[in-house]
C-alpha cells in the first residue's frame, strides 16, 4: 500500500470526535521567551548532542543515520500530526505538533540549515499575499519535467 493510501485510510479510520470549544491555551511562564527562542534553543540542543553517544541522546541517534533518514522520519511525524488535525484530537494534535518541531530542527541540523535563516525567509515573505509569492516562484521557475 502506497504512504498516500496508508494516509487516507488512517485518515478514514480516525475517530469522529465531537466539535467541544477549544480549551484555552495555557501560556508559557514569562521565562520560557517566545516561540522562536525555544526553537532556537532546541535547535542549540541537538547540534550539541550532533556527536554525542547515540546510546544516550536520540538526536544524536536520529542525526547518525543521515540527512535521508531524517526527513523519513519527519514525515512519519507530519503524518501523525495529520491524523490528529482530521480526526479533531486537540490534545494529540499539539502533542504531535510539537514531535513535528523537533524533527524539523533535526531535519535542519542534519542539513546544515540554522533558524536564523528560516526566521531570515519568514521575515522576507511576510506582508506578501502567499498567491503573489507562489506566482513570483512559479515565474522564476523553470520545470523539467521528467
Amino acid at each position: 500500500m502506497s504512504k498516500s493510501n496508508a494516509l487516507a485510510t488512517a485518515v478514514a479510520k480516525a475517530p469522529k470526535v465531537a466539535k467541544t470549544a477549544p480549551k484555552t491555551p495555557v501560556p508559557p511562564p514569562p521565562e520560557a521567551g517566545s516561540g522562536t527562542e525555544i526553537l532556537d534553543r532546541l535547535w542549540s540542543t541537538v547540534v550539541s548532542r550532533r556527536f554525542a553517544d547515540p546510546e544516550h541522546s536520540h538526536s544524536a541517534r536520529l542525526l547518525s543515520r543521515g540527512t535521508a533518514k531524517v526527513a523519513q522520519k519527519f514525515g512519519e511525524e507530519a503524518v501523525e500530526c495529520l491524523i490528529e488535525a482530521v480526526a479533531k484530537n486537540p490534545v494529540a494534535l499539539v502533542s504531535e505538533s510539537a514531535d513535528v518541531l523537533y524533527h524539523l530542527v533535526v531535519m535542519w541540523v542534519a542539513a546544515g540549515v540554522s533558524p536564523e535563516e528560516v526566521w531570515t525567509e519568514l521575515r522576507r515573505r511576510e506582508g506578501v499575499s502567499g498567491v503573489a509569492e507562489k506566482a513570483a516562484r512559479l515565474s522564476g521557475e523553470t520545470r523539467k519535467i521528467p
